[in-house]
């Protein structure tokens, strides 16, 4: 079964993970614009209409567009119990043919974390990708001094693997970040990180 041909809707312990939808601008814009001191140093620089309902709504486009192409699955953290929207997670650059790969980029709302959450959505995108979408290899980067995000992935059965030298811009500068990657056949034991 193509992802192409269907909706992709990822159900966790709390969480349901899902495409964004025109009618989460609202809380979109609320938890970025409230976590935006919390966000901004681990992120490329915000382009000046971030916020607007257009860069929103080219954001939907641009995920419906993915998920159908099979280029990325950019879904959103709604937890259950509220629907509320606690961040984000997106499967992107999805290579197929001999690489079967993808890389794996996140965000939460500051009220949200370290509560666990995108500990499960990473377990859960993973299982997805290594049991219905038939990747081989997921890829995820941070800034070395994330620790956070060092630990989520590092919890989540990532390995660490090196250091990629001005690999992203973030918050207006070309950065360092510690490569990760996690293996539907990982027999690599635990490695050492820098």
């Amino acid at each position: 079964m193509l992802l192409s041909r269907r909706k992709v809707r990822i159900e966790t312990e709390r969480l349901t993970l899902r495409p964004p939808q025109h009618s989460d601008f609202n809380a979109w814009t609320s938890l970025r614009h409230d976590s935006a001191d919390f966000l901004t140093p681990w992120e490329p620089t915000w382009s000046n209409d971030h916020l607007s309902r257009k860069a929103f709504t080219n954001r939907v486009y641009w995920a419906s567009r993915s998920v159908s192409g099979g280029t990325a699955l950019p879904m959103f953290l709604i937890r259950r119990e509220d629907d509320m929207l606690l961040g984000a997670i997106t499967l992107d650059n999805i290579r197929r043919g001999p690489s079967q790969s993808g890389t794996l980029g996140y965000w939460i709302g500051a009220p949200f974390a370290r509560h666990g959450y995108m500990r499960e959505a990473i377990r859960a995108i993973e299982h997805h990708a290594f049991t219905r979408m038939d990747l081989s290899r997921l890829e995820a980067a941070c800034l070395p001094e994330n620790l956070a995000s060092r630990a989520v992935l590092e919890g989540c059965g990532f390995k660490y693997e090196g250091v990629a030298q001005s690999y992203l811009q973030i918050n207006g500068r070309w950065r360092t970040h510690v490569l990760y990657s996690a293996l539907r056949m990982d027999r690599r034991g635990r490695t050492e990180t820098g």
